[in-house]
């Protein structure tokens, strides 16, 4: 079990979330970064889908009621164990009765939790994903609360020596295929939708103006602050099936990247959609940073997926050898 003894008001226990239900109205859900999520059970030996938790308000203390094995990756959370500082990335076993504490990261946005075994809460529609706006999954359909004991699943044959290990986080290993710009943006390939031709007239700028992260944003979708962009002309839209990575832009033409809580349908009209590959980085910024949008092709998607596939594979081959 890990008990709560400190937590901030939206860190849920996340998988991969449950994408197959989309067609009867269920949101995906899942991990916001799900490649931190993916290498943090790569670590212990986890299937990659495993449930953990999903941290994003802080300070969070938690207490190990058993010995066990832990992951801490995402943002670096400057966390401790018993007070002793732990590196983000990194897997180490842990105690019956140590405490662990995460507090605001350094950087990005989100810090995962991946214990041996995963966290073994009820399953949903084939996922332990936390659905807030529908109040189902992970713990009760809620954010975690002090008091909260979760239950952990059987744990692999664990493979950590007693000083832990730790891989390099992705946007190091993979800043050749996944790029900040010159001013240190955050850059998000995108492929133009289908109604981008409704705002040929700001093209250019939808593509080359710095978009803020609105404090406006969540797990639904992330508000962008800048200057609007308008359609040429009114259209009144049938509803249409969303997926995370659409961008919709709204009457007052601010645009709402949806996210892993998305609708599964909508009626603003789409300009672009932000490639599956690039949402994990999209996942990891804060409110109040800064993006671009780089329009590209279905080629350039392909390609950013096998870096990320690659890189898991790297992992995999890490801890094959040990």
């Amino acid at each position: 079990m890990i008990d709560v003894i400190a937590s901030g008001p939206q860190n849920t226990v996340q998988d991969l979330g449950r994408p197959a239900w989309r067609n009867i109205g269920v949101a995906t859900a899942g991990a916001m970064d799900a490649l931190a999520l993916r290498t943090g059970n790569l670590l212990l030996g986890n299937a990659q889908g495993l449930a953990a938790l999903e941290l994003q308000t802080f300070p969070v203390r938690l207490r190990f009621t058993c010995a066990t094995a832990i992951a801490l990756t995402g943002a670096d959370g400057q966390a401790s164990l018993d007070g002793r500082p732990l590196l983000p990335w990194w897997a180490c076993s842990v105690k019956a009765g140590q405490v662990l504490e995460v507090n605001y990261p350094r950087q990005g946005a989100r810090v995962y939790l991946c214990v041996a075994g995963g966290i073994e809460v009820p399953e949903v529609m084939g996922s332990r994903s936390t659905s807030l706006r529908g109040g189902f999954g992970g713990f009760g359909g809620r954010p975690l609360q002090v008091g909260d004991q979760l239950p952990l699943g059987q744990a692999p044959a664990s493979r950590l020596s007693a000083a832990g290990l730790g891989v390099q986080p992705p946007a190091q290993a993979l800043a050749a295929a996944f790029p900040l710009s010159s001013d240190g943006s955050l850059l998000l390939r995108a492929i133009p939708a289908g109604e981008y031709g409704l705002f040929s007239r700001d093209h250019a700028r939808f593509w080359a103006q710095p978009w803020k992260v609105s404090a406006q944003s969540n797990r639904t979708g992330y508000r962008l602050a800048g200057e609007p962009i308008v359609a040429e002309t009114a259209v009144e839209m049938r509803s249409y099936g969303l997926v995370p990575g659409v961008v919709q832009v709204p009457p007052g033409g601010e645009p709402i990247i949806q996210l892993s809580d998305a609708n599964t349908a909508g009626g603003y009209p789409k300009i672009a959609g932000v490639i599956d590959a690039d949402l994990w980085r999209l996942g990891q910024a804060p409110i109040g940073s800064r993006l671009r949008f780089v329009e590209a092709s279905a080629a350039d998607a392909i390609a950013a997926e096998q870096a990320v596939e690659g890189y898991l594979a790297n992992v995999e081959r890490l801890l094959g050898g040990l």
